[in-house]
């Protein structure tokens, strides 16, 4: 065996490539290659080209070869930057009040909401919540996503943080998919703690240097809302975060603004959420260097607005696209179809959508080895049944991928 296998042919490659971060794109931007191949040595990414030459090529190293036999679509597999899928219990109850006229902050205010999942989560054992997490994480890659972040935030306490932490990092040891662990201990304020600062100094002392001693996680997140921190409560935390090396995201701009405003200030790499963010909001953001992530999954579930996903683009700003899959807001998971609906909402062209979920959201992780199909990238693929890459976001997520490849192994087909 020399390492070397080549698949194909494909009737289209969409390699997301030579495609910039930032602003508006075209469909015509986007690289198609016909009737193509893929030559990968392990699990990166050695040629791409029409499948004669790379065939030619893969004989030269004696390579295996894979052969798709019906016609078939490649893109990079998709990236999802923002999840909340390890957690314990349902929140159906709080689904049901929602569409009977409650709004998300007046559930959360009677005891449902992200306190509701809290009590679940922290009553959950290591290998309750490793054996869901898995399952969900497992769904996810069969459906096209080969990298995503889960975050905490759930536990909020030193000691649960530290269990959620501890099993993505367990659950990512043991999958095929990539989970890129986010600490969100700032997600609410504790009941059994008197006020936001007392919690808050608490996990800056306690918590933040032992997730960065044992490396479970370089990235921390919070919560800047009405029922969660306020700007001037979160200061010290993002402050602590940044001193600590870790890199920052945050929870913006979902019913109030000013989340954004804190993100851009302290260089967070993504603002995530945007829902209520205006002129003001998408002026600052394009001007600066963080990442817009939308959710049009929790817009969905909450049966509220999306994101002013088109005026960020046309700002200059740079759009990612993830499914917030969590058990209050967004309990559909689904990144392809929740993607789909937003761009037939937000008047998002093919190109727009698909670099929104593949190399944009691969930025807003800062992962630079991913979300392109070209030399040296991982060989994270994935394949669906057709000869005609619109026909992806036409069906709305009912086209899944027939197959997927990760670290350059077919795991379904």
């Amino acid at each position: 065996m020399t390492g070397y296998t080549v698949t194909g042919p494909f009737s289209e490659i969409l390699t997301m490539s030579k495609m910039p971060l930032n602003g508006p794109l075209a469909d015509s931007e986007l690289e198609v290659i016909r009737n193509a191949g893929v030559l990968m040595r392990e699990d990166v990414i050695v040629k791409i080209g029409a499948f004669q030459e790379v065939l030619d090529r893969a004989q030269e190293l004696n390579a295996s070869v894979f052969e798709i036999d019906t016609p078939a679509v490649l893109m990079p597999g998709w990236i999802d930057p923002h999840t909340h899928i390890c957690f314990a219990g349902s929140r159906a109850s709080d689904y049901a009040l929602r569409n009977s006229g409650a709004t998300y902050l007046e559930i959360a205010a009677s005891g449902g909401g992200i306190w509701d999942t809290v009590q679940k989560t922290r009553d959950g054992t290591k290998d309750v919540l490793k054996k869901t997490l898995i399952r969900r994480s497992l769904h996810l890659l069969h459906n096209g996503v080969t990298t995503a972040e889960v975050k905490s935030g759930y536990g909020l306490s030193v000691n649960e943080e530290m269990k959620m932490l501890e099993v993505i990092n367990e659950a990512d040891s043991e999958l095929p998919i990539d989970l890129v662990p986010t600490c969100l201990a700032a997600h609410i304020v504790p009941k059994e703690y008197p006020d936001a600062t007392s919690y808050l100094n608490q996990i800056i002392n306690e918590l933040f240097p032992v997730i960065r001693d044992r490396q479970l996680c370089n990235r921390v997140d919070a919560f800047i809302e009405e029922g969660a921190y306020q700007p001037d409560e979160i200061i010290p935390y993002l402050t602590a975060a940044r001193d600590h090396g870790f890199d920052i995201t945050i929870h913006a701009d979902q019913f109030n603004t000013g989340g954004s405003r804190i993100a851009i200030e302290y260089g967070a790499v993504s603002a995530d959420h945007l829902e209520v963010s205006g002129d003001k909001e998408i002026e600052m953001l394009a001007a600066s260097k963080t990442i817009a992530t939308v959710l049009p999954g929790a817009s969905l579930g909450l049966g509220v607005g999306f994101a002013p996903a088109r005026k960020i683009l046309d700002a200059g700003g740079s759009l990612a696209i993830a499914s917030d899959w969590n058990p209050g807001s967004a309990p559909m998971g689904d990144l392809l179809t929740s993607a789909a609906i937003l761009g037939a909402y937000e008047k998002l062209n093919n190109a727009e959508v698909f670099a929104g979920m593949t190399f944009r959201a691969a930025a807003a992780l800062r992962l630079d080895d991913r979300g392109k199909l070209e030399e040296r990238c991982k060989a994270d693929m994935i394949g669906f049944p057709c000869n005609d890459y619109r026909e992806i976001l036409y069906h709305q997520g009912q086209l899944p991928p027939q197959y997927v490849w990760k670290n350059g192994q077919l795991i379904s087909s």
